[in-house]
């Protein structure tokens, strides 16, 4: 049998990028199930997940369980990579694909476009974190 916190967190996951594309299709008024795997956007499917565990493990466990504590520091190395490196990178993504739209524009490049959704904001942080928290809070159990 499957561990709730382990549901918990899949689920989590999957209500965070279902989200996705739901939003995007309605706004694109097209299906946009390629949401589904990729990074980015709100909210974060990586801190509903490590949110999910966290709280999960502290519901089960209690605050001064090592379960709880490796899962608090795992989540927050998770998030503050999603919200620092990754949102650098796309930056730098941007910056890329403007010099690749002006070599295509002059020169006639094939063109290849460098992604620019890789991060989170701190706003989509915040949505995946109470995602993740709710879901546990439901699916897991004191353990007594």
């Amino acid at each position: 049998m499957i561990h709730p916190i382990l549901w918990a967190a899949v689920i989590s996951a999957m209500a965070a990028q279902l989200y996705k594309v739901v939003v995007e299709s309605l706004r694109e008024r097209r299906l946009k199930l390629y949401r589904l795997f990729e990074t980015g956007g709100m909210p974060s499917s990586h801190t509903a997940t490590v949110s999910a565990l966290a709280v999960g493990a502290c519901r089960a466990e209690g605050l001064a369980s090592p379960l709880f504590a490796i899962c608090f520091v795992f989540g927050l190395y998770f998030v503050l990579e999603a919200t620092g490196l990754r949102q650098e990178v796309g930056k730098q993504a941007r910056v890329l694909n403007e010099i690749i739209d002006e070599l295509i524009d002059h020169r006639h490049f094939p063109r290849e476009r460098t992604r620019e959704l890789l991060g989170h904001t701190w706003s989509e942080v915040f949505m995946g974190a109470i995602l993740g928290a709710a879901v546990s809070l439901l699916m897991v159990r004191r353990s007594g």
